[in-house]
This record gives structure tokens, sequence and C-alpha cells, in this order.
């Protein structure tokens, strides 16, 4: 039996971060001797092993939270944008009644848009009224986009820092990888003199990876694709460390995705690309040995790939646990550390 969902007091949902980022509680959670052991993230080095690579996931939180007034009505209007295909915007929105194509949407900092078409899904497509990327302009007119159980997502002036990672690179993200939340320059100094290596790889989050499953057999969701990179430089660290004895550790389940993507049986090669791989048991792992990851939304394919490294007992032992102890969970939370 799968472990799908529990039950979590509201009081234990991290309405913000913690004081300091590496001084969140870390669970640590042995597979091989099926024990727990609580921790606190800053001993992260002291956990791994000379020889390990820790591989991390350096995309950087787009600002892509947009809101305004509907022109027509002067109604509100609420966005989040997703993606850009052809010059159009497509967004997750929000407003009273069906707005009809052609119809322009205002942001109180002067930036409009003009519903031009909707997907499949019923996302809007929108084009802005200026030239530009849509990561250029949403810098100037978009805002941090905290998932809805975090203060019902409105932003405050210190979540520009601290919902990115101090690695953050690459922006193209709805959503933080937020186990790579916990990272301070001192953790990487410690992994470093520990004998630990570092590597990068990027993936790009979208709405996907946390999406509800709203089937019965859970295991028949249909994933989302992510844009995905795996360059040289990465897969040939994954290898060398595989090669010499090392164990590979994951930043979060978005690591785990790419590089399970771009492996093959005995290696992980460069990969440039949309992944839609779906990982739950039973999954046979081969480039992850650790992960390291939040405590998730129940019901979501997140917990499943948490428990095709753990199995369900344990892992469903591990959020009791948490529970009881009272971590802090989801995007702002503490965190867990998978050994085998």
């Amino acid at each position: 039996m799968l472990f799908f969902d529990y039950e979590l007091p509201e009081r234990l949902i991290a309405q913000h971060p913690a004081a300091r980022r590496d001084g969140a509680r870390l669970l640590v959670v042995r597979v091989g001797a099926g024990d727990l052991e609580h921790r606190t993230f800053h001993e992260l080095p002291a956990l791994l092993r000379a020889g390990d690579l820790v591989v991390r996931n350096d995309t950087r939180v787009v600002p892509a939270r947009v809101v305004g007034t509907r022109a027509t009505t002067g109604g509100r209007w609420e966005g989040l944008f997703l993606r850009e295909s052809g010059g159009a915007w497509e967004l997750l929105a929000k407003t009273r009644g069906y707005p009809d194509l052609g119809e322009t949407f205002a942001t109180a900092s002067g930036l409009t848009l003009t519903l031009a078409g909707r997907t499949a899904d019923r996302h809007w497509l929108m084009t802005p009224d200026r030239p530009g990327s849509a990561v250029e302009l949403l810098q100037a007119h978009g805002s941090i986009p905290l998932p809805p159980y975090i203060r019902k997502g409105r932003a405050e002036a210190a979540d520009g820092e601290r919902y990115q990672t101090v690695y953050a690179r690459d922006a193209g993200s709805v959503a933080a990888p937020t186990a790579g939340l916990h990272f301070t320059p001192e953790v990487f100094a410690g992994l470093a003199a520990r004998g630990v290596g570092t590597a990068s790889v990027t993936l790009h989050v979208g709405l996907g990876t946390f999406a509800a499953v709203r089937v019965d057999d859970p295991t028949q969701h249909v994933l989302h694709a992510e844009w995905c990179e795996v360059t040289d430089a990465a897969a040939d660290a994954v290898n060398a460390t595989r090669g010499a004895g090392g164990r590979v550790v994951a930043v979060g389940t978005t690591t785990t995705r790419t590089l399970e993507t771009a492996a093959t049986p005995g290696c992980v090669r460069p990969f440039r690309g949309e992944s839609a791989l779906f990982l739950h048991p039973p999954y046979q792992f081969r480039a992850v040995d650790i992960l390291l990851t939040n405590f998730h939304l129940p019901r979501t394919t997140l917990l499943l790939l948490v428990q095709a490294l753990t199995g369900s007992e344990l892992l469903e032992r591990a959020y009791a646990e948490a529970v009881r102890r009272e971590y802090r969970f989801f995007s702002y939370g503490d965190a867990m550390l998978v050994l085998p």
C-alpha cells in the first residue's frame, strides 16, 4: 500500500523561513537500518562522506505573479506566468466573469497585457504591450509567486531573497526548488572541507510538480513536462563519483528527476530538453543514492518519488514522527535526508 495521504495540523505549515537558512531541522531517515534521527541542517556535512557529490538545481524563481485591473470593468485580475511561447505569455489567471479575446488588463506598475487566446487547459495566452523577454518584464512588473499555503500567496519584501537558493542562476521557475533553500556558504564550505564535491543541474519548476493527484491509482497520474538540463560537466562529475565508489546526493525532487532523466544503465549522459519522468514505487534508481528533500503536501507525486527510495512504511513513520515532533512543513519548512 502506497503512503499517499496524511493529516497535518495547519499550524505546522511554515509561513516564514527559519531565522537562518541552515538552522532548519533535519530528519535523517536511514533506509537500511529503518531508523530516524533528529539533527539540524548545518550538520549536513558530518552526515556525508568524503568522495560524495552533492548535486543541486540552480534554477531561479521568476517574479511570476502579476496583479492588476481589467480595463473593461475595473475589476481585480491576477495571473501566474507559466511559460513564454511565440511571443505570448501562458498564464494561470482569474478574474470575475469570462473575458473576451482582445480585452486588456493593466498592472499597477503600468504593464498592459492583452488576452489573445486560451490553451486546451483553459490557461490564458496574453501579449504584453512592450518588447522584452518575459523574464525581463516580470522583473519590473511581477512579484515572487509564493504558494497559496504561505500567507495566501502574498509575498513580503524578504521573500525576494529567501524564496531563492543562494546559488540560483538560471531564471525559469514558478516555484522554488525548496530543498535547496537551506544551504548557506558555510554549509558548502563544510562540505568542501569534508571532501564532498558539488555539481549543478537545471530544472525549471512548473505547477505540474505540485499538482494534486485526482485518479484512484496515483501511479496512473500524468505528470506535466518540465525543461531540464544536465551539462557535460555535471554528467562527468556524477559518473566520476560513482566510478570511485562515492554517493550522489540529490538536493530535492527536481534534481532527482533531472538526474534520473539523464541516466542510462551504467552512466549519466548530458541531457537538454523536456522531462515528464514520473518516479514512483517500484523504481530502480540509476543515478541518485541519497535524497535531501522537504516535507511534501499530501496526495502529490512528490510523496511517491520519496517513497521509491524509502518504501511506504518507513516514509509514513517518518512523517508521523515529524508531525509528532512538530517539524515545519512544505516550502519554508524543515528538511529530510534519506540515507541508504
